[in-house]
């Protein structure tokens, strides 16, 4: 999806793990096994969900997801992103100041009372603040709700993302196929219920619906 006619993107990062959480990763395990981070992005308007990057939250993989996220783009877009302090220089390399972009960072008061609570509930939410890194963004339209509800569905909607069980990903490879399979469905087949089509239609990249059957019909071509 190249040349995208999209006006504002929201991006933020979603945890998982393969094979391992980081802490329990011993000398034996696969390459791949540990703490995983896949980079999501979405157009607030169409609902569409460009590009993602399956890694770890660094320096490297949000260079790498923001280089990505320009060559999609058709114009100047704005920007906002969470208050990760890689995003200012992956998109000042990637967009070359070509781009309104905005840090939204948000402060939680507190530690939690117990660690149940710290680890698997949300921080209790006291304030925000939203920092200009490039340009004349609009402030009243710098958010991450969007992309956050939207990773919410992810990980509703795929078994490899749900805690404390034991249906995390055990390959790296699967890992990704499977994030792949989901955007593809969600992109081009599933009806979004705000816009009463899909992303993909509503955004132009295609002018009819989806099935699953032409995903199979795609993979098997391109398998040739």
């Amino acid at each position: 999806m190249v040349n995208l006619p999209c006006k504002r993107v929201e991006c933020d990062e979603i945890w998982s793990f393969v094979g391992a959480k980081q802490k329990n990763v011993k000398d034996d395990h696969p390459e791949g096994h540990g703490d995983c981070c896949t980079f999501t992005a979405i157009d607030p308007d169409t609902k569409l969900m460009p590009c993602w990057l399956v890694g770890v939250r660094s320096r490297e993989c949000t260079f790498d997801f923001m280089a990505d996220l320009a060559t999609r783009m058709a114009g100047r877009i704005q920007l906002t992103t969470d208050g990760f302090s890689a995003y200012p220089d992956a998109v000042d390399a990637a967009f070359r100041g070509q781009v309104d972009a905005v840090l939204n960072k948000s402060y939680a008061g507190g530690p939690a009372v117990v660690e149940g609570r710290r680890r698997y509930s949300p921080a209790e939410f006291v304030t925000s603040s939203k920092a200009v890194v490039n340009g004349n963004p609009d402030l009243a339209k710098a958010s991450t709700s969007i992309v956050e509800r939207s990773n919410l569905s992810l990980r509703m909607g795929n078994r490899r993302f749900t805690r404390l069980t034991n249906a995390f990903s055990k390959k790296l490879a699967n890992h990704m196929h499977a994030i792949s399979f989901y955007f593809m469905v969600y992109n081009f087949v599933k009806i979004h219920k705000s816009i009463k089509t899909t992303p993909a239609m509503e955004a132009g990249v295609t002018d009819f619906l989806w099935s699953m059957e032409d995903i199979v019909m795609m993979s098997e071509t391109m398998e040739q």
